[in-house]
């Protein structure tokens, strides 16, 4: 501050002492006036260095990066820029880590596995993770400040919104749902700042499968148990209280052998089902030849063939090359057993069952049945693998099905690393395979 003083004073020295050499007394005034001036002239110069300077910042679009070198200038105006210039370093380094740490925030919720929307206080979109643009099948750019009831228009959501209450979450179908294959979102709202609101979105659709699947394996196992008891306890309770005539005897006898024999098969399959569930992956160290579980499966067949149709089925068996599968056997032939019986009993009576295994090129096995039966619609083929799912209830209690066998194949191929293929089409039949890879499958050294 001082040096400015000295520089006006320097001037109006020097501007005083022309006016007065030019002019003597008539010269100093004007001499004066002209020290002020160019002092004047001067500041404003340096100020206007320092407002260019300071516009050209303003205007940056890059501020971590100063546009230019600081103007050189001297004095109080010097330290004015120095100043200034330590500022905007200091402004740029702080601008610079908060956006290092917005990035890294948005960087953290776009790996979200949950959806995350930001609303502002209208209810407009103001960022959304790449989650939320599946779930509900948002554009990132093209939706932002679009109204969040303008993309999402599901009713239940709408009403949950223009409620306020957002103390709990509420499900809706999402953008990929179709009849075939539904999907369940589970969307909460957070109020945060002045108005504006975190939507959160969740997948839902196992968790929904999974116990809307508990909810049906309890009722169903309490309906599989219950039917063949009533009728057990039905019979007793005749054979207790009426003097029946010996036919009739042998007949009410016959009848619960087989209500007892088909909670016995249902138990069976349930503790076969607990057990794959439970037990440990099988190793490749235990082999069994493709032949020998062939003639179990062929022998199971006939005999049930013979029971079912009086006049029997079509079978074919047709055991391919000498192979040998690494697993445990009584699982292999549980889940090629399944196949071939569900075949035989549910193909009418004369139809054609082949039953074939094939080596692949690239050392891949293939056992496969095929049947002439009466074929299964496209809509169900996604969920025969369920427990309990049946098709025609009343039909798979005639042949005396559970309805866990095809889960017990499922299960069985999984736990040896095998894919399990269905095919059908109504009233041209089914064609149900196991492929297992090639690291569980071997020519026979008998071969």
């Amino acid at each position: 501050m001082i040096n400015r003083w000295i520089t006006f004073a320097a001037c109006m020295v020097v501007g005083g002492g022309l006016g007065w050499v030019t002019a003597a007394n008539d010269g100093f005034g004007p001499g004066l006036v002209l020290g002020a001036f160019v002092w004047l002239m001067l500041d404003s110069f340096y100020l206007g260095r320092l407002l260019r300077w300071l516009r050209a910042e303003q205007n940056n679009d890059t501020p971590a990066v100063l546009v230019g070198p600081a103007p050189a200038m001297r004095g109080i105006w010097g330290e004015v820029v120095d100043r200034t210039r330590r500022l905007l370093k200091n402004r740029d380094q702080q601008n610079q880590e908060s956006q290092t740490r917005l990035d890294e925030f948005l960087a953290a919720m776009q790996a979200s596995p949950s959806g995350v929307v930001l609303l502002d206080a209208q209810g407009r979109i103001e960022w959304c993770n790449q989650m939320a643009t599946q779930h509900f099948g948002f554009d990132a750019q093209r939706d932002v400040l679009q109204h969040i009831a303008n993309l999402v228009r599901e009713p239940a959501f709408r009403a949950y919104m223009a409620s306020g209450n957002f103390s709990h979450d509420v499900v809706i179908p999402g953008n990929a749902s179709t009849p075939a294959r539904p999907v369940k979102l589970s969307v909460h709202v957070h109020s945060y700042g002045k108005g504006r609101k975190l939507l959160l979105s969740r997948d839902i659709t196992a968790v929904e499968l999974a116990e809307a699947m508990r909810r049906d394996f309890v009722a169903n196992v309490s309906h599989e148990i219950r039917t063949p008891l009533t009728v057990l306890a039905g019979f007793i309770e005749t054979l207790q209280t009426l003097p029946l005539k010996e036919p009739e005897r042998v007949r009410y006898l016959t009848l619960m052998a087989q209500q007892s024999q088909r909670m016995q098969t249902l138990v069976s399959d349930l503790l076969t089902l607990s057990r794959l569930e439970g037990s440990p992956f099988p190793d490749t160290n235990e082999w069994m030849t493709t032949s020998a579980l062939f003639a179990q499966c062929e022998q199971e067949a006939r005999a049930l063939s013979v029971v079912l149709a009086p006049q029997g089925h079509q079978l074919e068996f047709d055991a391919g090359p000498a192979c040998e599968i690494a697993g445990v056997q009584t699982e292999l032939y549980s889940a090629m057993s399944n196949l071939v019986t569900n075949a035989v009993r549910y193909t009418p009576e004369g139809g054609q069952v082949r039953v074939s295994w094939t080596l692949h090129p690239d050392g891949r096995g293939e056992f496969q049945v095929k049947d002439k039966g009466p074929g299964i619609a496209p809509e169900h083929l996604p969920r025969l693998t369920e427990r309990f799912y049946r098709i025609d209830r009343s039909r798979s209690r005639e042949t005396g099905g559970t309805g866990l066998g095809l889960a017990i194949v499922k299960h069985v191929a999984q736990r040896h690393g095998a894919e399990l293929h269905i095919e059908s089409q109504p009233g041209h039949g089914s064609c149900f395979s196991i492929v297992f890879p090639a690291a569980r499958v071997r020519r026979s050294h008998a071969a």
